[in-house]
């Protein structure tokens, strides 16, 4: 009874530990950094605007979206725990609860930045970002980094930045990665230069390393551009891309193995000394790394994370507005209840809005009425332009007049933006942007699925 009994116990004890495998903790997801808190890895999903959050097995345990995400490109804790700091690619710090709920936004101090924060920290980071550069002067005396309160307000600098011999590649020369610690220290990582630094938590800087790179640093170049041509061209080399804290203590940078990133690296640093300890190249399918508190490393494929969190719950599109046609009615979203909706947010001086209301008058003729619906509301502040455009396009759907207050209600980060309903008012997706023929292509199959449903 007493050996029964052992070997049961036993028994019960090997199953556990094979069940208790080491918990990860997701450091990039793509090339983006995510962010660990409150037991799970939440990471950005540039490609659906959304934020996903997964357990430490990697599987999903959260989705959400909101109008505040158009190309979220990084995710760090905020404060106590309770809140996200999602970097946007356009450069704002927008903070959501772990609920989806967005508290507050900032815009960035520079014309794009990326930010980094610390559990237990009042304190964030900003860096140009690696995301979207813009080709800008700065002045000698422009800081490196600037340290922001949680409310986005700058409250310090760190280093100096380095001035090119082309000034406005300024920005490129100076964006990167950056991260930060329990302690306040900052590391920061430039994204065409071969340098990894730390500083500490008064500003003072600790180590610099370096990846190995090149025998020599060489400043990003100008290409002169061809005749007729209108966008400006640089060459440089892409060393940093993004920069996380594992759970274990190290430092770990994702950066190019080729000067144009095509293939990927992963160096882990000491964070006392700053010295390589371990590197390791990625293969095409090794998108998403992921780490144990003891140190061991993991890779996925970040397309199959992403599969499994599908298309998330729907959520109501809020708040709901009560606005004028051109007749003085007012038209309520209640009315457009029981059909597939498109709502698009537009204006007379935007140039992308006049490309894409051909394509849209196209796509509200294609459906019946009792199935389909578009609700485009104008956001001009100048009624008489709006008149304007709308004489010159003659849109079969009805215009609605937004009188300027839209961005404030909405919070879209650009215009065209386009929010498509399914028949109970909840949204199915979210299009930032005018994507041409070919995201039409998309919208009009949904669509054609969509009414099809109940």
């Amino acid at each position: 009874m007493a050996r029964a009994l052992g070997a049961a116990l036993l028994a019960a004890a090997l199953a556990a530990c094979q069940l208790a495998a080491p918990s990860l903790t997701l450091l990039f997801l793509g090339r983006s950094p995510a962010a660990s808190m409150g037991g799970h890895s939440w990471a950005p999903d540039p490609d659906s605007s959304r934020i996903v959050a997964f357990d430490g097995t990697l599987r999903v345990a959260k989705v959400f979206t909101s109008a505040r995400l158009a190309t979220p490109i990084a995710v760090a804790p905020l404060g106590g725990g309770a809140n996200l700091l999602v970097s946007e690619r356009t450069g704002q710090g927008v903070v959501f609860d772990t609920s989806g709920r967005a508290v507050r936004e900032w815009e960035s101090p520079d014309p794009a930045d990326i930010y980094a924060a610390a559990l237990g920290r009042d304190r964030v980071a900003a860096a140009r970002s690696p995301y979207d550069v813009a080709f800008v002067a700065e002045p000698d005396t422009a800081p490196l980094l600037r340290i922001l309160d949680t409310l986005g307000k700058p409250v310090g600098r760190l280093g100096t930045v380095h001035l090119p011999t082309v000034p406005f590649l300024a920005q490129l020369a100076n964006a990167g990665a950056v991260t930060t610690d329990a302690s306040g220290a900052v590391y920061f990582a430039r994204l065409v230069r071969d340098e990894i630094v730390k500083y500490d938590a008064t500003g003072a800087p600790r180590w610099s390393a370096t990846r190995g790179r090149f025998a020599k640093e060489t400043d990003p170049v100008f290409i002169p551009p061809r005749p007729g041509a209108r966008d400006i061209a640089a060459r440089y080399a892409i060393v940093n891309i993004a920069l996380a804290l594992g759970p274990d203590g190290k430092l770990y940078a994702l950066g190019g193995s080729d000067s144009a990133a095509t293939e990927l690296r992963l160096d882990v640093l000491d964070t006392a000394s700053g010295k390589i300890v371990a590197t390791r190249a990625l293969g095409p399918r090794e998108t998403a790394v992921a780490v144990t508190r003891q140190g061991r490393l993991e890779t996925f494929d970040a397309e199959t994370l992403l599969a499994r969190a599908g298309g998330g719950r729907r959520e109501a599109f809020s708040p709901p507005f009560a606005l004028p046609d051109l007749h003085g009615d007012t038209v309520r979203l209640a009315a457009l209840a029981g059909k597939v909706t498109l709502i698009n947010l537009w204006a007379s001086w935007c140039d992308p809005c006049r490309e894409e209301f051909p394509h849209m008058a196209e796509l509200y003729q294609e459906f019946p009425r009792s199935d389909f619906a578009i609700a485009a509301i104008s956001d001009d502040v100048d009624l008489g332009k709006m008149l304007g455009f709308v004489r010159e396009f003659r849109p079969p759907f009805p215009i609605l007049v937004g009188g300027g207050r839209m961005k404030q209600i909405y919070h879209y980060r650009g215009l065209p933006y386009s929010v498509l309903l399914d028949r109970h008012g909840r949204v199915i997706e979210r299009i930032f942007g005018f994507g041409g023929a070919e995201e039409f292509k998309s919208l009009r199959s949904t669509i054609a699925k969509e009414v099809q449903a109940p």
